[in-house]
This record gives structure tokens, sequence and C-alpha cells, in this order.
């Protein structure tokens, strides 16, 4: 029986968010539709994340006709796939459950068939609402687990918590530790689940150890990551050789740097497996044609500032010696050589010009969206010969906050923590002389159950109260929605202007006033 792999294609969501910060606006995705509906992906992934927010804060378009018009296009030849931060639906602060239920209720009237949920702190009581609605209004619940890794701690800091009678936790994120997470979503209705490594940090080594893991106990899984450290490829190939149902790419001009790796690369592993994808390549190609073009108008968004070299995998050849790298990459993840995997593979990358592993992201096993807003935030206050001890406080900071993963939004708070943190050293302040809000929050326990418990001596310093204190949905405040003066309209006229008032108020207040003008203006 031939085995056939589905394709999760990521190119106008996660591509997007991770390349070009989310500036595609609709004109531009609408030129690509048309051969998106003949590509054959299992599933697209269009919207949630940080959709909603950037289209109406940077492009003055509604989210809602976005999902809209992608789904009149596309219809039934793909399903329309979502993220979803679970609780904290596509903001950074948790919800009550009519928020979550209108959301999940609206997204799929809209066009969502899947909603991918995932939490922060891979608190299975965070997503339980979600899954419930999502299901109750018809969709597929896709539940994310989120690969992360323990601290590095180095051999001095070992040999200081030995001196000082602390020895170091034991490992926390073990195999054991995901699995059991992915079983117990299974138990709440997950229709699908996906191992999601979002800072691309897992390698081949341990993507095939879980792939096989997770193939034994669950239902067919799919495999999220990213290339930023260089792993990416490697991990995908990895995944494919031991038997993943699902992988997420992006189309070539979208895909590498801190994105998916390329489906094309993986189409050609594919067919040397004998592994169908039921995709129509040249589709694909005309979509990558034009993203060439939209690539070059978002040229100031361009993280990468490196193209990929033209490539059709069904119209171009390349040199034999590239052609061996294929092999021999294979061979190396059936073997489980995971050096030589990675050898391989980077050096299909480097021929196809995608972009460079970031040594720096690898070294510090951080987010690479983590690092560049610390590195941000200590460049506007002019303190940038502090990154590095910033970077040396993650560990500790992350520890006392309970070991999150490092996944929006904690990676946020943890990283400008240890900023916080490392500015108190340098002033001769104790650390944590000034904890944010949100790491008051994530400590005192609203955003759910840390993977470790936070020490209550810790809760009480920085949150002012010893025993945790789980969010409270019921004093949940509705925004204001106030009359247009001018107009003579509600700010917000239905459940979905509400629902993004509720989410953000501050960019849908701007938002929709302005686009309530517009209106006006063109009815006159």
């Amino acid at each position: 029986m031939i085995r056939k792999l589905l394709i999760r294609d990521l190119t106008l969501r996660d591509g997007q968010q991770s390349a070009f910060a989310t500036r595609m606006s609709q004109a531009q995705i609408d030129r690509v539709l048309p051969y998106y509906k003949d590509a054959g992906f299992y599933a697209m992934e269009v919207w949630g994340g940080a959709v909603p927010d950037s289209v109406m804060r940077y492009l003055g378009e509604n989210p809602w006709d976005r999902l809209e018009i992608i789904k009149a296009e596309i219809g039934n030849s793909s399903k329309l796939s979502a993220l979803s931060r679970g609780r904290n639906l596509f903001g950074y602060n948790p919800y009550p459950d009519e928020i979550i239920e209108g959301f999940c209720r609206n997204s799929i009237r809209s066009g969502i068939d899947i909603m991918r949920i995932f939490d922060a702190l891979n608190d299975v009581d965070n997503v339980k609402s979600t899954i419930r609605y999502v299901k109750k209004f018809g969709g597929k619940a896709d539940c994310a687990i989120c690969y992360t890794i323990d601290p590095h701690h180095s051999p001095v800091e070992r040999i200081k918590a030995a001196l000082h009678g602390r020895p170091l936790h034991k490992p926390v994120f073990t195999n054991e530790y995901f699995l059991n997470k992915a079983l117990q979503l299974e138990s709440l209705g997950a229709d699908m689940i996906t191992l999601k490594d979002m800072s691309g940090l897992i390698p081949p080594a341990r993507t095939a150890e879980l792939v096989r893991l997770f193939k034994k106990s669950l239902k067919g899984p799919d495999f999220h990551t990213h290339c930023t450290p260089g792993y990416g490829l490697a991990s995908v190939v990895s995944a494919i050789i031991n038997g993943v149902d699902i992988v997420d790419t992006n189309i070539w001009n979208f895909a590498g740097g801190p994105a998916a790796p390329a489906v094309e690369l993986v189409y050609i592993f594919c067919k040397k497996l004998g592994i169908e994808l039921d995709l129509d390549m040249d589709a694909i190609a005309k979509i990558n044609k034009e993203l060439l073009t939209i690539r070059k108008e978002l040229s100031s968004f361009d993280t990468a500032k490196k193209f990929p070299r033209p490539f059709n995998p069904v119209e171009d050849s390349f040199p034999s010696e590239i052609d061996r790298f294929f092999n021999d990459a294979i061979e190396a993840a059936r073997k489980d050589k995971e050096d030589d995997l990675l050898l391989y593979c980077r050096a299909i990358e480097e021929y196809f010009d995608f972009p460079e592993p970031n040594e720096l992201v690898k070294k510090a096993q951080i987010p690479g969206g983590m690092y560049t807003n610390m590195v941000a935030q200590l460049k506007q206050l002019g303190q940038i010969d502090l990154l590095e001890k910033a970077m040396s406080l993650i560990p500790q900071v992350r520890m006392d906050a309970g070991l999150p993963p490092l996944v929006t939004p904690t990676s946020q708070i943890i990283g400008a923590q240890a900023v916080s943190c490392a500015l108190d050293e340098q002033k001769g302040r104790p650390m944590y002389s000034n904890p944010s809000n949100q790491f008051i929050a994530l400590v005192k326990g609203e955003y759910g159950k840390t993977p470790i418990p936070v020490d209550p001596a810790f809760r009480l310093k920085i949150a002012g109260v010893q025993n945790e204190v789980p969010y409270d949905g019921s004093h949940y405040v509705m925004q204001e929605n106030p009359v247009l003066e001018d107009l003579d309209v509600l700010l917000a006229e239905n459940e979905k202007e509400i629902l993004l008032l509720e989410l953000f108020p501050t960019v849908a207040r701007t938002f929709l006033t302005k686009w309530k003008e517009q209106k006006a203006r063109s009815n006159v």
C-alpha cells in the first residue's frame, strides 16, 4: 500500500508572520488564491496568530473579511486552519468562556475548518473550553503540544548550585511529558495532535523519538517546526521517515530562515521515498511565482533579506552531487545519524541559497522572536551592552516563574523580565525590583499552571500572595462600546466587531472608528 503524506501550507499565516511581520494585504492574497484552489493542500493555515491584530493595526483591513474572502475562493478544496492560543485566543490575556465561545462560533461560520489550539504553559485546562466549542460548532480541534527544552546550565552554575546545596532540577520536558500531555488532550476530545516546535529547537534525533512515540499512542500526528537555528529541514525529514502523518511547510519564496521548510524540498524527499503528496506542483509553482513578486513588495519587512535560488522541482534539475545529498540525508535519517542528516540537509539548503542557521538563537536556545525583542528593548534603553547578561539570566527567571515553555506570550514575558533584572543588577538593586504586570500575573497563576510549582515565598515576593490564584472569568468586564457621535452608530455594531474590541481594545477601537468613517464617506 502506497503511503500518503498530508501537507498543511502555512504560507498565508505563519509563513508571512515569521518572515514578513504579517504584512500581506488582502489584495496580495487575492492574487494567489485562484492557484491555491488547485494546489491540493490538505489544509491552509490562513488566520489566527498575529493576523487579526496585524491586519487591523497595519493594513486597516477587517480580519473577518479576510477569512470570508479566502473561504469564498477556496471553498472545500482545502481545509482552512487557524491558530488559537487557548484561553488567550488571538490576544495575550485570558478570556472567559463566553468570549471563547463567540470567537469559535464566528470563526467556524466564517470558514475555519480546523482550529489549532495551544497553551503557552501546555496547561490542558486552558484549552478545554476551546476544544468543546470548536467541536460544538462543527470544527476540528487540532491540539498542539508546545515543544520546549529544559534550561541549559553552565558548569559554573552547576558548581555554584552544588556548593550551596541547591541541586538543579531534574529534567521536566521528557518524551513522557509530551506524550502525557498529548494523551490528556485526546481524552478531552482532540481530533488531531500536533507536535509544535515554534522555535525550531527540536533536533532530528528528538523528532524521531517523539514521532515514533506519538505514532504508537495517538491519532495521526502533525509536525510543525521552523528553520531558524538550522534544524528545520532535517527534523522534517526525520519526522517523515518515522511515519508522521502531516507536516507543515511553506512555499519556496516564503520558506526557510525564520519560517518552516519548503514544500518543494519535501516533495523531492517524498518522491525518492515513494510517498504520495497528492499535490499539484504546477499550481504551487504558479503560487510561488506570484510570491516572488509579493516578497519584493514586502522587502522593507523581510527579515531574511536573502532570496532562494529560483527552482521548480517538476521542471528544473540540479547537479548529481546535490541529488546524492538527498539520498544520503534519507539514509542518515533511517540510521538515526543526526550529525550526518544535519550536514546533508544544510548542504541542500546552502545550494538553494536558503538563509544560514541563526547561531545566536541556536546557542541561546530561545525563540528567534524572543531574542530580537530583547535586543530591541535594550537598544531602546541605550543598554545593548547588557544583552549577554540578560541572556544569562533567562534560565533563572524562567525557573523562578515555574519553568514555562518559551512561546507567545510567555517568551516575551520572560525575556522582558530578564532584561529588567539585568538593569536591576547594573544599578545595584535586588533582582525583581521592577516586575512587569505580566510577570506578576504569570507567577500569581493567572496564565495557568506552570510545569513546575512556583515557590510560595517567591510568589509572595512578586505577587503579594503565597497560594496560586487562577484566572477568574467571573470578574471580566466587557469593553466600553460607545456611540460614534458624528456617525450616530455604535463603535461595534455586531458580534464580530464586539469580539475584535474585546481582544484588541486599542487597535480595534482605532480600526473600527476609521473603517466606519470611511464607509460613511463612501455612502455620501
